[in-house]
């Protein structure tokens, strides 16, 4: 049974952690890491089921700039190329078109014909199996094309998008990004940690907080949070790069926003 002791934060979890390994490594120079402190926490908050399916910136005066003089070659050319198809999606499915823009510089740096090692591909990289579904869904015999991508990778992120109804505007965009670059159960799974520690699980900055803590490293917690001792995607060590990756994408949206009307 568990103790009814007060919850600790995830950074004093964290912390602690750290603060342990230093010590620990200080006295026996043989020792490679540690591993986390088993807490005693409340029970945490139970959450939704899973889904059926796998700024403007300050001090520039923008009407004095022409965009030719602010986008680099590879933006106009998409824009040139794609803008229509990027706007009547973006528009069809609830999106600021230059944030489709953004995520599609991050994705694929605008080629078309990108491939990841994962086998991701085109300019919204999605994975083999959320091409497949959504091909299926949208009757595209050729998700692989350019057009086609750019359609199913703004149909995906929209099913995501609404994933998250509870979140406000700015933490719903944000935790969308996410779910398409770590997949919707790792940000499922960092949820949960969030509302084990009494954070809200539909804040941005509490999901940025957690996603580390899906690492194997915090095995001991995972005891706590999960019955089968993990993850219910398994360990997840990538958390900086999704982190990054919001970052990057937000980043590119305020560029373009200030850029293009």
């Amino acid at each position: 049974m568990k103790s009814t002791k007060t919850t600790k934060s995830m950074e004093e979890y964290v912390s602690n952690n750290l603060a342990q390994c230093l010590v620990i490594t200080a006295i026996l120079s043989t020792i490679v890491g540690c591993s986390p402190v088993g807490e005693n926490v409340v029970k945490k908050q139970s959450l939704g089921n899973e889904p059926s399916f796998v700024l403007q910136e300050d001090g520039i005066d923008a009407s004095s700039l022409s965009i030719e003089s602010l986008l680099d070659e590879d933006t106009e050319r998409i824009i040139t190329s794609y803008g229509s198809t990027i706007k009547e999606n973006s528009a069809t499915y609830g999106f600021d078109w230059r944030l489709i823009l953004a995520v599609m510089k991050q994705e694929s740096q605008f080629d078309p014909k990108a491939k990841s090692h994962r086998g991701a591909s085109g300019f919204m990289q999605m994975m083999p199996r959320t091409r497949a579904e959504i091909a299926r869904k949208l009757n595209l015999k050729d998700i692989t094309q350019p057009k086609n991508n750019i359609r199913g990778g703004i149909y995906y992120m929209s099913r995501l998008y609404r994933l998250f109804e509870g979140a406000e505007e700015s933490d719903r965009i944000k935790l969308t990004l996410a779910a398409y670059n770590a997949g919707i159960r790792r940000i499922y799974d960092a949820q949960e940690v969030a509302a084990y520690f009494h954070e809200d699980p539909t804040r941005w900055r509490s999901i940025q907080d957690a996603l580390p803590l899906l690492s194997k490293r915090y095995y001991t917690l995972h005891g706590n949070v999960w019955p089968e001792k993990k993850p219910r995607s398994g360990w997840f060590g990538n958390s900086t790069e999704t982190v990054a990756y919001v970052e990057n994408i937000l980043t590119y949206y305020d560029e373009y926003r200030l850029m293009l009307n």
